[in-house]
């Protein structure tokens, strides 16, 4: 099957299986560097592990529900290839520890604080969140004010997980 802008529907789903990932990678990033930045008792290597290992973690678990959940739904392993695709479509779930990990790297050499750097990719995520609805929006040829509205729903949940960590006290 050809989609109207040349792609197979193979790969117009393949994007949605990623972006779903990073969505959920993003709001645990979120989650853990907004920890974090309101604990205010991190140095550079602990909050750099500590980013990196939530984001290794989720990883880890979606890899091993997907493939345990294989096994239940089919009877069988995966193949090689089906193997391939699960990492492949899981593979935004570290990519999205990338942005505060650079920001920790420039606040290790003294661009600024941590605390800032880990504000900072709080800032950054939450407004990916946005421009990740938006683009959305977009690609369904929705108006600019629907797609502006489907960003803000996404803003809106990555709201909704700042607020919980700062009323929770993180």
């Amino acid at each position: 099957m050809i989609e109207s802008d040349g792609s197979t529907g193979q790969d117009v789903a393949r994007v949605a299986e990623r972006l779903k990932e990073r969505i959920y990678a993003e709001l645990a990033v979120i989650a853990v560097t907004l920890g974090l930045a309101l604990s205010g008792s991190s140095t550079h290597l602990p909050a750099a592990l500590s980013v990196l290992g939530a984001s290794l973690g989720l990883w880890l678990a979606t890899i091993a529900a997907e493939v345990q959940g294989h096994r239940f739904a089919y009877g069988h392993r995966m193949s090689g290839g089906e193997l391939r695709h699960m990492l492949l479509v899981t593979s935004p779930l570290m990519t999205a520890a990338a942005g505060p990990l650079v920001l920790v790297l420039f606040s290790a050499f003294g661009a600024f604080s941590l605390t800032a750097a880990l504000y900072g990719s709080v800032a950054v995520d939450t407004a990916t969140m946005f421009v990740w609805g938006y683009t959305a929006g977009r690609r369904m040829k929705a108006s600019v004010l629907m797609s502006v509205l489907s960003g803000l729903v996404n803003l809106l949940i990555g709201g909704v997980v700042i607020v919980v960590k700062v009323v929770g006290g993180h």
